[in-house]
């Protein structure tokens, strides 16, 4: 189901504009048909789009594959596998991610774990519990050359021939424990150890990372963890079908992206996801497909995830909320405790849009992917941007190769910086808050081990500055969201702040057979991308949390309680 309400008549009016502009101009048959003067009139422009839209053919594509991906999973858990580990980056663990968190394990299974963070403390905390002999290693990237996956992959071949040493296998490698999921050509040959490898799983390389859950992606980790890939793909092929409607007001795909896009460009580029917890983590899947698509040339649509749902009196005009319900699931609630359909009911009679996206069966989320898909592809044609590149994703990681290499100095720039334990923190935030930019975001920048603890300061945080401020809030952990939101931070609209975070590492780890440490690469990822927002003149202020993270959460947070003092949230 499919509900959009905009209360207000001119917006409105734009967006009924964009249904008419989708019918007249057969946005339907031009994207079916893979028609890339959609979005462009540049030749080299229009030929890069035509190999970016395999993401189109991915549900009837692998719907062939499921005899042999159900075939995989049921080899490696007789093998005597019991969990699995996913090293990617950006599109190659969101999609992974949601489906762990969603589906979780069916009995028997394997438990499957996603790492996606160079923090020394996230990685031991990931793998280290675990029987290296016992557990797949999925190495997933794209290009082959991620840095990221490829530190895993390091590590866990390290660790996987201590194993085998210590228990006197002979016969087997380390490959044997470890499968890829990368492009063919350069992609795989990019891989070390790629020919010995117990499996290669080669994606079509006209499926682009943010539209590759419905890949080798997603579906190698679902067929370890139980799902029943064929109801997934067949609420992917429905949706697909149901985008094929010419009519554009009845096109779930093309009207959501009218919506969010003709809102965007009208002022309301602030969409904030409001989902029922049993399927909250699509959000961070969906903030990912959004920023990096829409957030770039000076535009975009800034995704708004796991903001707790504030009082109406905490929001601006830039706002427009998506309500993802999922049927006989416990509800979402605002922070308040307050039913969020009220809340969200409220929001509507203020004169916010609302969006109400409703899911029988978690299974759906199949057709959410593309529904999600074909809707940041329409956004992108109102925006007047290309959905399917990336410009700006390569300078922080230019700068992280350069201060890695010993060329970039401290990497801090003209960023201000502070620790966490230092007196003066509450004025040094009370001064970056007073520059929140109009019609702007905040963006905390969290370079630290993920964890539910840091959620939920986060949480706390982005709400007392939300009431206090009006402006819209962002957390992100990096270096993940260097592959997800960095993109719309630095090539979005001008209006970002920034809150960047960083820690100690009071037990640092090795990369095997790498010139540096994971704690030294975290680093040198946070001060990269410090450097570049700060190139383009974008404000960020650095807090140093020290070696006790806790302990450095709890000071931020009496520091942006006193920064809002005298706010309606102080």
């Amino acid at each position: 189901m499919t509900d959009i309400r905009i209360p207000d008549a001119a917006e409105r009016e734009a967006y009924e504009a964009g249904l008419a502009r989708a019918a007249g101009e057969r946005w339907a048959l031009r994207l079916a048909e893979r028609d890339a003067s959609l979005w462009t009139t540049d030749p080299a422009v229009s030929e890069a789009i035509v190999d970016r839209l395999g993401w189109l053919d991915a549900p009837g594509h692998f719907g062939v594959q499921i005899p042999a991906l159900e075939a995989f999973g049921d080899a490696v858990r007789e093998a005597g596998f019991n969990a699995a580990i996913v090293a990617g980056m950006g599109g190659s663990s969101l999609a992974p991610d949601v489906l762990a968190r969603v589906f979780g394990t069916t009995p028997d299974w394997l438990t499957l774990r996603v790492l996606d963070s160079t923090d020394p403390a996230a990685v031991a905390a990931t793998v280290d519990d675990l029987d290296p002999l016992a557990t797949l290693f999925i190495v997933a990237s794209k290009s082959g050359t991620t840095t990221e996956p490829l530190a895993f992959q390091a590590d866990a071949w390290h660790r996987i021939t201590a194993a085998l040493h210590q228990r006197g296998v002979r016969f087997q490698s380390p490959g044997d424990f470890m499968v890829a999921i990368t492009d063919p050509g350069h992609s795989l040959d990019a891989i070390p150890h790629h020919d010995d490898l117990r499996d290669r799983f080669l994606n079509p390389s006209d499926i682009g990372g943010r539209y590759s859950a419905l890949t080798y992606v997603g579906l190698v980790p679902a067929s370890l963890i139980g799902i029943d890939l064929d109801p997934l793909l067949q609420a992917a092929t429905a949706m697909l079908g149901a985008c094929a409607e010419t009519d554009p007001a009845r096109n779930p795909g093309i009207a959501l992206g009218a919506a969010i896009g003709s809102l965007a460009v009208g002022g309301r580029d602030k969409l904030t996801f409001v989902a029922d917890p049993a399927i909250a983590a699509f959000g961070a899947w969906a903030e990912q497909l959004i920023a990096e698509s829409t957030g770039k040339h000076g535009v975009g649509i800034v995704p708004i995830d796991a903001e707790p749902l504030g009082p109406v009196a905490a929001y601006g005009a830039d706002r427009v909320f998506v309500r993802i319900a999922l049927e006989g699931a416990e509800p979402a609630s605002a922070e308040d405790g307050t039913d969020a359909d009220a809340r969200l009911a409220a929001l509507e009679a203020a004169g916010h849009p609302v969006v109400r996206l409703s899911l029988a069966d978690p299974m759906d989320l199949g057709g959410e992917f593309v529904r999600w898909e074909v809707a940041t592809a329409i956004a992108g044609i109102l925006l007047g941007i290309d959905p399917f590149d990336q410009p700006d994703v390569e300078s922080a990681k230019e700068q992280t190769r350069q201060l890695l290499a010993g060329h970039g100095g401290s990497g801090d720039g003209d960023a201000a910086s502070i620790d966490a334990a230092d007196a003066g923190l509450t004025e040094a935030l009370g001064r970056h808050l007073a520059g929140l930019r109009p019609a702007g975001y905040l963006a905390i920048q969290a370079f630290v081990a993920p964890s539910a603890a840091a959620d939920a300061s986060f949480a706390r945080i982005r709400s007392r500055i939300r009431d206090a401020t009006r402006h819209a809030t962002t957390a992100g952990y990096g270096p993940r969201f260097l592959h997800s939101t960095g993109q719309l931070h630095k090539g979005g609209a001008p209006i970002g702040t920034f809150l960047q975070l960083t820690a100690d590492h009071p037990v640092d780890r090795p990369i095997p057979g790498w010139p540096y440490t994971f704690g030294q690469l975290i680093d040198a990822q946070a001060a990269g991308d410090r450097r570049v927002l700060v190139s383009r003149g974008l404000p960020v202020l650095r807090v140093h949390l020290g070696a006790d993270l806790d302990a450095g959460l709890a000071a931020l947070e009496r520091a942006v309680a006193g920064a809002t003092a005298g706010s309606p949230a102080g």
